[in-house]
């Protein structure tokens, strides 16, 4: 499976080089343009050219230092996922597309409900991808965000090599305030690595094409370690005050089976030995909630980096699969 679909990015890795782009050698548009005839071959005059059409974008640069997961509690951000309509559309989405979500699940391990809800909180089903060039948003955050300039270097870097690989046009593509891509989001590092052609059309189309979609998406998760009919999260009990000490802003899984009763961690699930955990607290509006993560949560927020993100899939995709589970039972009754 994996020869399969990578055999052409890694030719071109091999062909290529992969990015090694460093902010503190490249500090002007001028410096990444010389970097890139060097690096990768690319034109001087055409990317010049290209990069005087670019557009430098306040509204990006206001967007990029308010995004949602910093500015609300859990109780605030849930709302925004959890709603009858994204449930039903995403119940409408997993009927459209069963039989590739089906497929998916038996390459990559991934289940329909998580595939489907990724991409529900993400575009809305594909609904609301983005209305900025891609490349006026890396432009913008490249060279005019000195706080995350490195990464957005090196993802202008990969746009600019998957838009050759692929033969689009760089003025035309279009996604979010910060250059990620289709219904899927996907930036274009994520791109380059991850997405795939799911129907054969040698296309990896992740723009208009459901099929590549789910595959892509999919393959993401299956890449990233998502371990197939394994629990993602729990809510537990809390006894006493030891657990604060493990309440911190790290996402990483960083207690064991044993830290449970150490910590006052009360549950009834039956875990395996060796694995890992993490405590988060979700904050609602007169109280808390407690919920013990395993690795195939920790893997939703290597998709975007906030356990408020990953709560609101893992629950939106819970919410699809009831609903679904429903509708099915009520035709057949």
């Amino acid at each position: 499976m994996k020869e399969k679909y990578f055999i052409h990015t890694v030719l071109l890795y091999l062909l290529l080089g992969s990015p090694t782009v460093h902010s503190k050698d490249i500090g002007s548009r001028e410096e990444f343009i010389s970097y890139m005839e060097e690096k990768h071959g690319f034109d001087y005059k055409q990317l010049n050219l290209l990069f005087d059409k670019t557009v430098i974008s306040k509204s990006i640069l206001d967007a990029i230092q308010r995004p949602a997961e910093k500015k609300f509690l859990w109780y605030q951000y849930r709302k925004i996922f959890i709603k009858e309509k994204r449930i039903k559309e995403g119940v409408k989405f997993w009927l459209d597309n069963k039989l590739k979500l089906e497929e998916a699940e038996r390459k990559f391990g991934v289940p329909p409900e998580i595939i489907t809800a990724i991409i529900g909180v993400e575009t809305f089903y594909g609904r609301n991808s983005g209305s900025y060039r891609v490349i006026d948003s890396l432009n913008t955050l490249a060279f005019h965000y000195p706080k995350r300039a490195a990464f957005f270097l090196s993802e202008l870097e990969h746009f600019l090599l998957l838009t050759r690989e692929q033969d689009f046009d760089p003025e035309q593509l279009e996604g979010s305030y910060a250059g990620a891509m289709g219904m899927p989001q996907f930036i274009s590092s994520s791109y380059r690595n991850y997405a795939i052609d799911f129907d054969n059309d040698n296309v990896a189309d992740i723009w208009h094409n459901p099929d590549d979609v789910i595959g892509s998406v999919a393959n993401y998760f299956f890449e990233h370690g998502w371990k197939n009919k394994e629990p993602i999260i729990s809510k537990v009990m809390i006894e006493g005050d030891e657990y604060k000490s493990i309440l911190d802003k790290s996402l990483e899984l960083n207690i064991s089976k044993t830290d449970l009763k150490k910590y006052g961690i009360l549950t009834s699930f039956d875990f395996h030995d060796d694995e890992k955990f993490k405590l988060f607290e979700f904050k609602l509006e007169n109280r808390s909630e407690f919920w013990l993560a395993q690795k195939n949560f920790y893997v939703i927020t290597l998709y975007n980096h906030s356990k408020l993100y990953a709560m609101a899939v893992y629950q939106l995709a819970q919410k699809i699969k009831e609903y679904k589970y429903n509708k099915d039972n009520n035709e057949e009754n």
